[in-house]
């Protein structure tokens, strides 16, 4: 499966077919759908329509259509009808005339003071009645498709560069943990010297004040607690282990955002381990390269379906 981001966009339009007689000026106007669709990152699914009248039973269609196909995201589907019978004029038929004249003048007749009927509200009155009434409901479902179909794929598009990022960023993980394990041998062996030249310190000052076993315990306790402290090998052992399931997951893909979050804070506490034990200073400017990198990390991953 492919890897989501929550992040795109997409639109589309649709003009119905047109069905005039020849010569019928009336039927030059025809209107537009368009929808568009914006989705940023989220915790959840979060949805919001902005539709016009005509398309407001159809919202929870399109929101079953929504929910089918995205599991996270802040997601916004717009809707727009717009006429192109308005910047067409149309003359009004003998019949509407006659109607709007019997009409003006029976409302004259119950009221004096009304204004007359304007030419441009003649002609409007006629634009109106020149275009067809229309249902949107199955077009405009047909368009939310396209647009869905559409943004799933400009989703995808940014899922795999996320998904090559993380790969790249796991690469540069995995040599920085590579620098850091022929450390530790290193530190062990200096430990074990630190313990050879604290112990002969012990000695020479309880010399006359305590026994030798006395000072051997001090010695022995001060070097293990020190041991315990720098040894940084079961925090390598976590963070390689995290990185061979991020990758998994990544290669997997479909809906892994909240696990790859969940990996990533794992990594950022083994990083911190890691600095807090340093007793070296490569060791401490390793773990800062890892939290940097484990940073840029948890930035795309919040972006993950």
């Amino acid at each position: 499966m492919s890897v989501y981001s929550m992040t795109g966009y997409a639109s589309a339009q649709h003009t119905p077919a047109r069905e005039c007689a020849e010569g019928d000026a009336r039927n030059t106007a025809s209107s537009r759908l368009g929808i568009e669709i914006r989705a940023v990152n989220s915790r959840f699914l979060d949805l919001s329509f902005r539709l016009p009248e005509e398309l407001r039973g159809c919202e929870p269609a399109l929101r079953d259509k929504l929910n089918a196909r995205l599991k996270r995201g802040k997601v916004e589907l717009r809707a727009a009808i717009d006429s192109a019978g308005a910047s067409v004029v149309c003359e009004p038929s003998t019949r509407l005339l006659q109607r709007l004249n019997a009409i003006q003048d029976n409302v004259k007749a119950w009221l004096p003071a009304a204004q007359p009927l304007s030419v441009a509200e003649v002609i409007r009155l006629a634009v109106d009645e020149s275009a067809p009434s229309k249902d949107w409901q199955a077009p405009a479902l047909a368009l939310a498709d396209t647009v869905l179909d559409a943004l799933l794929s400009a989703r995808e598009r940014e899922g795999a560069r996320l998904a090559a990022m993380l790969f790249d960023r796991i690469a540069l993980l995995r040599t920085l943990a590579a620098k850091a394990e022929p450390l530790i041998p290193q530190l062990v062996a200096q430990q074990r010297q630190r313990f050879l030249d604290r112990w002969s310190q012990a000695m020479a000052l309880t010399e006359g004040q305590a026994t030798s076993d006395i000072a051997q315990d001090r010695a022995l306790t001060e070097a293990t607690a020190f041991a315990i402290r720098i040894d940084v090998a079961e925090e390598l052992t976590r963070l390689a282990s995290h990185l061979d399931e991020l990758e998994r997951l990544v290669k997997k893909g479909g809906e892994i955002g909240k696990r790859l979050d969940f990996l990533i804070q794992e990594l950022h506490r083994e990083a911190n381990t890691l600095g807090s034990k340093s007793a070296a200073l490569e060791l401490t400017h390793i773990s800062v390269d890892m939290k940097v990198l484990i940073e840029q990390m948890r930035e795309q991953v919040q972006n993950i379906e």
